[in-house]
């Protein structure tokens, strides 16, 4: 079969075709990219079978039950994600040219911003009913991947990923805090040494989270070797395992934001504690920032800030002379 020009391949695609073959490569599932586009299974099959022969090459190659993207797959999977975007942000320009803020944003955070962003959102959409969001919570690694897929319009994490080109933009105060049970012997106690934290058991997050990186360079930087009983992959794990006795914990003071004041966590004085780090906005270098996206990016350096901030008001640990504080490297 000859390949055709890109103006035979004009007048033979759709955008549905494209919509149908950018869910599959990027699901590599049609029956996912199915259930995404509420399409049936003969349906996404045409579809995709009417592209490829648009194309004149194949997209597709099945391996035994896995689908895998051809060379040529690839080229057109690229082509896609760049003409969705563009139809997003002249949607969203027109939109703006009449005054209105509408559209879509795509929001991908780590695990622990889940505490406030939520609550900013709330506001966010109430303040811009024609916007629809879709907010994606995982872990660090693969909040890493989806930016490198360039698959959400912002993302937030607490330490920018220094492996990828990226502008980052800090809007909150993210202080990592010692937590121990209300009723442990140290709760209440002023000034505690590292030393004495050093004989106590401590659960951690899992290898490649920011919180534990954080406390693994503070460690070093100040020679304390802690017992770690045990890592958890989840901050509400470790929040349990703490309330229960199994020893301290070093996590963001945004998770204790809905303890209220009856819980049983406390947050411990502990010497050249909190660790200051910083929330950030992050989105990829030389990626055009959409209107919606501009939008909420400047709802969260102004408004969201304060919101965020309130949450965890309750629990704001003493703070220390600024000589006796550490701030995390970024």
């Amino acid at each position: 079969m000859d390949t055709p020009g890109a103006g035979q391949l004009l007048r033979h695609l759709t955008l549905r075709q494209l919509q149908v073959f950018e869910a599959i490569a990027r699901h590599r599932s049609c029956t996912r990219a199915a259930e995404e586009l509420y399409l049936t299974q003969p349906t996404m099959s045409a579809q995709a079978k009417n592209l490829t022969e648009a194309v004149g090459l194949p997209l597709f190659e099945q391996i035994g039950k896995k689908i895998h993207i051809t060379a040529a797959g690839e080229v057109l999977y690229t082509l896609c994600q760049e003409i969705f975007e563009s139809l997003a942000r002249c949607e969203m320009g027109v939109a703006n040219l009449k005054g209105l803020k509408q559209g879509q944003l795509r929001l991908a955070v780590v695990t622990t911003a889940k505490y406030f962003v939520p609550r900013v959102l709330g506001v966010f959409c109430q303040r811009y009913p024609g916007i629809a969001v879709t907010l994606k919570v995982t872990n660090r690694e693969r909040v890493l991947a989806r930016l490198l897929d360039n698959r959400d319009d912002l993302y937030v994490f607490g330490q920018p990923p220094p492996e990828v080109e990226v502008n980052a933009v800090p809007f909150l105060r993210n202080p990592l805090v010692v937590i121990a049970a209300r009723d442990h012997p140290l709760a209440g106690k002023r000034g505690i040494p590292l030393t004495r934290l050093a004989q106590e058991p401590f659960l951690v997050r899992e290898a490649g989270s920011g919180t534990r990186s954080a406390l693994e360079r503070f460690c070093e930087e100040h020679g304390v070797n802690l017992a770690i009983r045990m890592d958890l992959g989840s901050n509400e794990a470790i929040k349990q395992g703490v309330a229960g006795g199994l020893g301290l914990a070093v996590l963001s003071l945004h998770t204790l934001a809905m303890e209220g004041r009856d819980s049983p966590l406390a947050v411990l004085d502990v010497e050249d504690f909190p660790i200051e780090r910083h929330w950030n906005l992050v989105y990829p270098k030389g990626k055009q920032p959409s209107v919606v996206a501009q939008a909420f990016h400047e709802f969260m350096l102004n408004e969201g800030r304060s919101l965020a901030e309130a949450a965890v008001t309750v629990h704001k640990s003493p703070r220390r002379p600024p000589s006796h504080r550490r701030t995390a490297k970024s």
